[in-house]
């Protein structure tokens, strides 16, 4: 009979469908940590958690009995899932669960910022009657800046337009089209969206891409006035540059749910005028945790009971012989979908995959699927895999399509993957050699043969002597190694492009002198996994 450990407190639903749940035993053990939370886990089938426990890999060393993990929530920010997938321990998370709630928080911390109410609240707590001091604003025909389209930001888009604000957004992930179906302006960058709002609030994960988006320098592209939101991540926004913005004048509020640091009880932000901050609550309504409890106690009793995997973040429902057969494949479609996610610009439109020559005759679904998780890996918090990738991309009103030719053209098998995006339209194309060696061999017009892995470094040149040397002399100089390089001709006459594989990311001078030498048009660093490193749910 499997038996389940509940490791966190559960919303008192969630142990009421455990007890109802046939041929289950559970145990309620909180507070676990060390060799006690490593003993536990091993007695165990599956597990479900909350924040608070920490299953990270010391906890799972040894482990033979643990078969799913389920985290109440969305972040598994305390679940070592890579460990997990060595282990053959299945971790899934309940993405849906809190996404209301957290959106009302954003849009609660927005009105109390406007309206000053925590501040207008404590002058009557100490006995004061300061109705002219807390003169407030109004929401209405304001601009809302949110970065982030996914679940929780779409939520709050759709209160700030019932509100009668404008809303202006940026997610490379999301078209036009659909923007334009809910009334939302997209922007083409943060950069280019900052002067143009009244508030911004961000809806992304903490990646490098985000860390320290909002920082000292842009600030100074805000309106003066500009109002901050954060309940998604710490780190996002600097915490030191709101203090300064705030001190000068710039800022006119910053509202906080989450830090850099947390638990956090000490911040120069905290105390200080037009801040509102509250200690991480987005997800601490008890509908919402009712909500994420009912679907973790879900996930756990179906996957014993039945096998069914969903919301999985370190897994395929691949046995291994077929992921085996593909493997080297689903590599190639994974770095063509993160090269083309650090290639194209912005509001993409749809995406097309053809598999030419032998790679049509396999399981294409499964190659899509890989492309799309590798296109959303940088986009999402949690790592999108073969089971929910592709929803993910049309949920975000992108067009995918494909296309199969048993024609084999230059190589025996090819994947082209054609991203459109407004007028413009990027193309990147790759193939295998041998068993595991992922190949580039289209970038947008220009056919070449480079390495699909680490550092590349892509540069747009008009077609001229001295240009490889030129580009090589500055790398040298600022003491980068160029491991690989390719070259390729464009059908158009007179241009080209380079690609280099770099032993390490360039520095920003190195970068700034290449693009400020003659005929060198555009360039750009792309960052991909080293050769022969996998995601978790391919291994």
């Amino acid at each position: 009979m499997p038996k389940v450990i509940v490791l966190d407190t559960l919303a008192q639903e969630g142990l009421d469908l455990l007890d109802q749940a046939p041929g289950i035993e559970y145990e309620v053990r909180t507070g676990l940590k060390g060799e006690d939370l490593r003993s536990a886990l091993n007695e165990f089938d599956g597990a479900i958690c909350r924040s608070g426990v920490k299953i990270m890999a010391d906890s799972l060393e040894g482990n033979t009995n643990l078969k799913v993990i389920a985290r109440a929530g969305v972040g598994t920010d305390n679940i070592d899932s890579k460990a997990a997938a060595l282990h053959g321990i299945v971790v899934m998370n309940t993405p849906s669960g809190n996404t209301i709630s957290t959106a009302e928080h954003a849009f609660c911390l927005m009105m109390a910022l406007s309206r000053n109410v925590p501040a207008a609240n404590q002058s009557l707590v100490e006995g004061r009657w300061d109705r002219k001091k807390y003169m407030g604003t109004q929401l209405a025909d304001k601009t809302l800046g949110v970065v982030g389209l996914g679940r929780i930001g779409m939520e709050v888009a759709k209160r700030a337009l019932a509100f009668e604000m404008r809303v202006i957004a940026y997610d490379p992930f999301v078209s036009p089209e659909r923007a334009a179906e809910l009334g939302i302006e997209l922007s083409p960058t943060v950069p280019e969206m900052l002067p143009k709002i009244d508030y911004l609030t961000v809806h992304t994960p903490l990646t490098p891409e985000t860390k320290d988006m909002i920082d000292a320098e842009s600030i100074k592209l805000l309106k003066p006035g500009a109002r901050l939101i954060n309940c998604a991540r710490g780190g996002i926004y600097n915490e030191e540059a709101l203090v300064e913005g705030l001190k000068s004048g710039h800022l006119g509020g910053v509202a906080l749910d989450v830090y850099s640091e947390e638990p956090c009880t000490d911040s120069p932000l905290f105390g200080m005028e037009n801040v509102v901050c509250t200690p991480h609550l987005g997800a601490s309504t008890e509908e919402a945790q009712t909500q994420v409890a009912v679907e973790a106690v879900q996930l756990v009793v179906n996957y014993l009971t039945t096998g069914e995997i969903r919301h999985a973040v370190n897994v395929a429902p691949l046995d291994p012989k077929t992921l085996e057969a593909i493997r080297g494949y689903l590599d190639v479609a994974y770095r063509l979908g993160l090269l083309a996610a650090q290639v194209h610009a912005g509001g993409v439109k749809s995406v097309k995959l053809n598999y030419r020559g032998d790679v049509s005759g396999k399981n294409t679904k499964l190659l899509t699927a890989s492309f799309c998780a590798g296109f959303l890996a940088k986009a999402l918090e949690e790592e999108p895999n073969i089971i929910n990738s592709e929803m993910l991309l049309l949920d975000r009103g992108v067009e995918l399509s494909t296309e199969t030719s048993t024609d084999m053209g230059s190589f025996a098998s090819s994947i082209t993957a054609t991203i459109e995006e407004g007028n413009k339209t990027h193309q990147v194309g790759g193939t295998l050699f041998g068993s595991n060696m992922p190949r580039l061999i289209l970038l947008d017009g220009q056919r070449l043969e480079a390495y699909l892995d680490g550092t590349m470094f892509i540069f747009a040149h008009n077609d001229v002597p001295g240009i490889i040397g030129r580009v090589g002399t500055i790398f040298g100089d600022h003491k980068v190694n160029i491991a690989q390089m390719a070259v390729g001709r464009s059908s158009t006459p007179g241009s080209a492009v380079g690609v280099l594989n770099l032993d390490g990311l360039p520095g920003e001078a190195a970068v700034k002198e290449v693009m400020s030498s003659d005929n060198i048009t555009s360039c750009k660093v792309i960052e991909l996994p080293a050769a022969g490193e996998m995601p978790t749910w391919m291994r």
